[in-house]
Parts: structure tokens; C-alpha cells; sequence
């Protein structure tokens, strides 16, 4: 899984797509999931902001999941480009059955079939994190962090061998450094610390 500061630009797109296919070569099957590029969704909610007061949630849901589309067509773009193949699929492609809660779903059930049959077609597939479906064909998000929460889920129900999370930061702080300067690094952290961050 990369997150959005990992592929915030048509560079670290190709970087990342690189190292994907590097692992591919490797002998691996894989499945990358890939969040918006940076800063997207904020700019996506202040769009909504400016139609809506209260921004209608179902909606928003529909306009969150364009973030996610772009990069993933992106990513399986440079794929090609470096002679592989690669196919992109969107949260309603793939079948991350959702409740219907919008803007926090929760994931019911991933449907795998089509993951399977691209990767043994010699594909890497590449899954828009962050994004579901209802059962009713509704489109919805998963919330800040939904697509750690679509990778560690796609690796349960393929009951892959790893799920390894890509960041390019290094470590977890005691505060965003962004905004607070004197954050720091914490060279040790607990699970259930980590859960109350």
C-alpha cells in the first residue's frame, strides 16, 4: 500500500511502480493499493464545502472516490510504460462490500475473484484504496486511514503471504511536524499507544 505522499506526483508515481515491479519480478503475485495524491482529498472536501454547508454524505462519497481513481490509472499507466502489465480497479470493481454508513464505512466482505483471475493472467492489479460499495451499489469511503484498512483487508481475504504498508516519513510523532515544530520521533511505541493516536 502507498499513501498519498508516496505517489503525490507523476514521479513518485513511476518510483513506486518501479519498485512494485521489481517485487513482481521477484516471482511475487501483487496486489498495490494506492491512496489519492497528496493533499487531494482536503481539496476535494473544500469543493464540496463551497456547494454545500453541510456537504450531503452520500454525495461527498461519490465525489472522495475520484481521488483514488486518478492515481490508481496513473500508477498501472507507468506499469505499461516499463513493459509490464497492470489493470486498475475501483473499490465497486473490485466488490469491497461496505455497510452504507457514508464517509466511515465499515468493510462486510471483499469479493476476490477478479483480483485472482487478473493475477494469474500475469497482472499486477492495482486497487483504489479508501472506497466500497453497499450491496445496493451505493459508492462509499472508508474514512482517514481507509486504504491501510483496504490493504490489510484485500490481504485477509487473498490470504496473502505479506501486507507491507509503504510511507515516506519517518516514524511516528508525538505531533504532525507540519504544525507543531517540536514534535519528535518516538523510537519505540506500543500497540495500544499507537491505538490512541
Amino acid at each position: 500500500k502507498y499513501g498519498g505522499t508516496s505517489v503525490g506526483s507523476t514521479e513518485k508515481i513511476k518510483n513506486a511502480a518501479k519498485r512494485v515491479l521489481r517485487r513482481q519480478q521477484e516471482g511475487h503475485q501483487v496486489v498495490a493499493v494506492l491512496s489519492a495524491m497528496s493533499g487531494q482529498t482536503d481539496k476535494l472536501l473544500g469543493m464540496a464545502a463551497d456547494m454545500q454547508q453541510l456537504a450531503d454524505l452520500r454525495e461527498t462519497d461519490v465525489l472522495l472516490a475520484t481521488g483514488e481513481q486518478v492515481t490508481i490509472s496513473l500508477f498501472a499507466m507507468a506499469v505499461k510504460a516499463a513493459g509490464s502489465d497492470a489493470v486498475s480497479l475501483l473499490g465497486d470493481q473490485v466488490r469491497i462490500i461496505t455497510d452504507a454508513m457514508h464517509t466511515k464505512a465499515r468493510i462486510l466482505e471483499v469479493e476476490t475473484e477478479l483480483i485472482r483471475k487478473h493475477l494469474d493472467q500475469g497482472r499486477i492489479v492495482v486497487v483504489a484504496g479508501f472506497q466500497g460499495v453497499t450491496l445496493q451499489g451505493e459508492i462509499t469511503t472508508l474514512g482517514r486511514g481507509g486504504s491501510d484498512t483496504t490493504a490489510v483487508a484485500l490481504a485477509a481475504a487473498l490470504q496473502a503471504d505479506a501486507c507491507e504498508i509503504y510511507t515516506d516519513v519517518e516514524g511516528v510523532y508525538t505531533a504532525d511536524p507540519n504544525i507543531c515544530a517540536q514534535a519528535r520521533k518516538i523510537d519505540m511505541i506500543t500497540y495500544d499507544e499507537m491505538l490512541e493516536l
